[in-house]
């Protein structure tokens, strides 16, 4: 049966973050990647600090709790004292506030008056000042969708943060090259109550962000956090979706998860339950002589086995809240968070993993655990399992109280997992190294004069203007190779359809093969099309050539090296009479379905020297001159 999710109060909004194509936002580097090996290394580690009104915030305080260290990978040309927290930041992108301004705009925002810049606590490495500079440019924008208003309460820029490249038990290993590219967040209300209409907005809103042709494009660019909650449950922050295809899948999968999870909350209370006793016990003698090869593992390296009874969950923590994760799950999320083990047992899922029957009822015995409790066992150092055990007490005692507020990551199935709690206003305070910036009337004015049109706009003009087609139209028109589809078009007469289709399918295509695109010229695409509208080369040559013209080769060499002078009329329509000719056991059979397999025969044989509509018109005269004579 299809849940209905308006009755179960079902509340979605999210934040779309996109990297900006300029330099960074607090100094003059470039905003690239880098993928070889860095040139120096530095180490840090960072702690929580009051705001100014002496407020640790609930995130920085969880994080400190973990104890990592961070390695910091640099390369000089794209990071500088700045990103390491050595040097003051310099002036604010003036580039990338005004596109932010322009973004805004185009979202009926309300741009402010002043853009004060602002500190938000981030001690989870991915910045090396403990901090992620953010300013609010715009507020109260909105917009709608297939006739659905939603609202944009606020429109920011800040800094990206530092890329992950590897973590350990103590240690996270970061690059500092993404550090500080200018980021637009864009937040929506919680304006959706079912999983489809949310990514059908932030395809929409990020159609508005490429109509700027100001925006980086490719994986990793833009990125969607979405919130979501449902009645009597509570609000969670779900991070790290890239993709608009798994948008609905997270929405459907957190639901499922916080109905799960009122429905233990709702049998831990029909129960009796009260919040668990803070009492470990060490177990290490009483399974000395285990068999199962984890536990003797932990013990051959002097670690501990140690156990906490969680009264009243017997048969709930192996309860399934999503597909393949349980209460269990969630347990030994903290217990690996905050513990740094691998994770832990619960008597729900034993006897398993070579502990015995025996040893279960040995353990439920010395816990003093009956028919509705529960036992988690967790083996590690004694310091590592009694820090995992005291984060599984606090997430079993959040179950009674229903479903605790937090930051989660979205996996590739659509399922989520716990990172931290949601961060709390404690978090943000004023940055004092940077003035304010004033939003002035002539500059707001500046902009509305250069705001590019809105997707459909744009494409409505791409269609008339061009004669493209709807779908086409729409790809071209907030395609990165727009101006220069119009440049081409201008220089060399070419037919629009035919450039379009080349820059928005033909490349891609040559792209997924390997070919480097990037390497051909400007100049090369020109005289490409140009041979093609003067007759010099058929257009069903062009992944061929462009695929020389990759290797460096200009394009009449190219045609040269692969014998694509054009075929003259009187030898394309003798060649169309051969095949007509060698296959005509084929025409009367197949009638009017004989001229796709022929065209295809023909085409070969021309290999790229003949136009595809003339040799179609040339082979339905040759059959029609054929079949009538007989």
């Amino acid at each position: 049966m299809e849940l209905d999710y308006k009755k179960v109060g079902l509340r979605v909004g999210f934040e779309i973050h996109q990297e900006l194509d300029t330099n960074k936002l607090f100094c003059n580097c470039p905003s690239q990647l880098r993928d070889d090996r860095p040139t120096f290394e530095v180490r840090r580690r960072l702690r929580p600090t009051q705001s100014e009104l002496g407020e640790v915030d609930r995130t920085a305080l969880a994080e400190a709790t973990k104890e990592k260290g961070f390695k910091y990978q640099v390369y000089p040309d794209t990071v500088c004292l700045v990103e390491l927290d050595e040097e003051p930041p310099h002036p604010v992108n003036e580039q990338a506030l005004d596109i932010t301004l322009e973004i805004a705009l185009l979202l009926n925002a309300k741009p402010v008056d002043e853009v004060h810049t602002m500190r938000k606590t981030v001690i989870d490495g991915s910045n090396t000042c403990g901090f992620q500079r953010t300013m609010m440019v715009a507020t109260d924008g909105r917009t709608e969708i297939d006739g659905k208003k939603f609202c944009l309460p606020t429109i920011c820029l800040e800094e990206d943060a530092a890329r992950k490249m590897g973590e350990e038990s103590q240690l996270i290993d970061y690059r500092l090259d993404r550090l500080g590219i200018p980021l637009v967040e864009i937040a929506t209300g919680p304006d959706f109550n079912d999983p489809v209409s949310p990514s059908q907005a932030a395809f929409y809103i990020g159609r508005v962000l490429r109509a700027t042709g100001k925006v980086k494009r490719g994986i990793g660019t833009i990125r969607q956090d979405i919130n979501v909650s449902i009645a009597d449950g509570a609000r969670q922050e779900i991070k790290g979706l890239q993709e608009l295809g798994i948008v609905s899948a997270v929405i459907q999968r957190e639901v499922q998860r916080q109905l799960a999870l009122l429905e233990i909350r709702k049998t831990l209370r029909s129960r009796g339950a009260e919040k668990v006793a803070r009492k470990i016990v060490d177990v290490t003698g009483m399974l000395a002589r285990t068999n199962s090869r984890v536990l003797r593992k932990v013990l051959n390296s002097k670690g501990v086995l140690l156990a906490l009874k969680l009264s009243k969950f017997g048969g709930l923590v192996g309860k399934e809240l999503q597909s393949g994760r349980r209460l269990g799950t969630e347990l030994a999320d903290r217990a690996k968070i905050y513990g740094k083990t691998g994770g832990l047992f619960h008597t729900d899922e034993l006897p398993n993993y070579g502990i015995s029957q025996a040893e279960v009822n040995k353990l439920k015995e010395r816990m003093d655990a009956g028919e509705d409790d529960a036992v988690i066992l967790v083996a590690d150092s004694r310091d590592k399992a009694e820090t995992a055990l005291w984060a599984v007490l606090d997430r079993a005692n959040e179950s009674i109280d229903g479903i605790p507020e937090e930051t989660r990551r979205a996996l590739p199935n659509g399922n989520t997992e716990f990172m931290r709690p949601l961060p709390g206003a404690g978090r943000m305070y004023p940055e004092t190294d940077i003035p304010p910036i004033p939003v002035t009337p002539p500059l707001l004015k500046k902009i509305k004069r250069k705001l590019p049109e809105l997707p459909e706009k744009r494409r409505d003009t791409m269609m008339k203007k061009y004669r493209l087609g709807r779908e086409l139209a729409e790809r071209i028109s907030l395609s990165e190779n727009l101006n220069l589809f119009e440049e081409l078009i201008a220089k060399t007469g070419a037919d629009p359809k035919l450039v379009a289709t080349a820059l928005e399918e033909t490349m891609v295509s040559l792209r997924r093969e390997g070919i480097m695109i990037e390497r051909i010229e400007k100049s090369s695409l020109e005289e490409l099309f140009k041979q093609v509208t003067s007759g010099g080369l058929a257009k069903e040559a062009i992944p061929d050539v462009l695929r020389l013209a990759s290797q460096g080769l200009q394009i009449q060499d190219a045609m040269r090296k692969l014998g694509l002078s054009k075929i003259e009329f009187p030898e394309l329509k003798k060649l169309v009479a051969e095949v007509v000719s060698a296959n005509m056991k084929m025409i009367e059979e197949r009638k009017e379905n004989a001229i796709g397999p022929l065209m295809g025969i023909i085409m070969e044989k021309a290999r790229g020297r003949a136009d595809g509509k003339l040799v179609s018109e040339l082979l339905e005269q040759e059959i029609k001159t054929r079949t009538s004579t007989k």
